[in-house]
């Protein structure tokens, strides 16, 4: 289907959802996660590094794996897709962002109120207070502790076995259910609660677009799908809009 079609939909939308997952990061140079088990952790399986259990069995070896993902990302910069959806929302008269993405490229590229599905991976949280935290410039060559009460900290990013912050989950469901159109970029659609932002999007009548490289389990219910690298398709979308 065609990007001028889909861009004569978004032209008439009220209220725009989209969703990013990791195919848009990944074009800015960004492992996907289970793509970052390289060089020093090949080894590794992600579901060893990021549990709350790993974290509490081995937190040296936890954060030195994601000290180096943050070193990564960095020396990353968002790209043409980053930049086209910040392009969109200025011709949309409500546009929600929702992205299952840590990293924070959306922010940078000049997207505003992103909803992070799942956390920050360049922000810290506090294991005792369960807030985002500052460090302690106490212990610089210790694992991170508070600023605030000197508890450990974690990343702030959501692990296998826990539950989406309440305010992401019901900012996202809302934006989703609330929209005329909802448009996923990048991702596969198979990691819930996220994938089933679309349903509830279609079940109140909005109009689906799919930025994809490749068909997803998504693609049967989508009213457009258009194939391709997200830093290739949106900015032909913003353009055509």
């Amino acid at each position: 289907m065609s990007v001028a079609a889909a861009a004569d939909r978004l032209r008439s939308a009220h209220r725009l959802c989209v969703l990013t997952g990791s195919g848009i990061s990944a074009e800015s140079g960004i492992p996907t996660f289970r793509g970052a088990q390289t060089g020093l952790w090949e080894n590794f399986n992600p579901h060893q590094l990021a549990t709350p259990e790993a974290f509490e069995r081995d937190p040296r070896l936890v954060w030195r794996w994601y000290e180096w993902r943050r070193e990564l990302i960095a020396g990353a910069q968002p790209n043409a897709g980053h930049h086209a959806l910040v392009e969109i929302a200025r011709r949309i008269p409500a546009m929600m962002l929702v992205t299952q993405n840590v990293d924070g490229l959306h922010q940078r590229a000049g997207s505003h109120g992103v909803i992070e599905f799942h956390g920050n991976i360049m922000r810290d949280r506090c294991t005792r207070e369960g807030i985002a935290a500052e460090r302690s410039p106490a212990n610089k060559e210790e694992l991170p502790r508070c600023a605030r009460c000197g508890a450990l900290l974690r990343p702030d990013v959501v692990w296998f076995g826990e539950a989406i912050a309440p305010d992401a989950l019901q900012g996202a469901d809302a934006a989703a259910a609330n929209c005329d159109v909802f448009m996923s970029v990048g991702t596969s659609s198979q990691v819930y609660p996220a994938a089933g932002l679309s349903e509830i999007a279609r079940q109140r009548g909005a109009a689906i677009i799919e930025v994809n490289v490749e068909a997803s389990d998504m693609s049967a219910g989508s009213d457009w799908q258009l194939l391709g690298p997200a830093g290739e398709v949106l900015p032909a979308l913003a353009s055509a809009l």
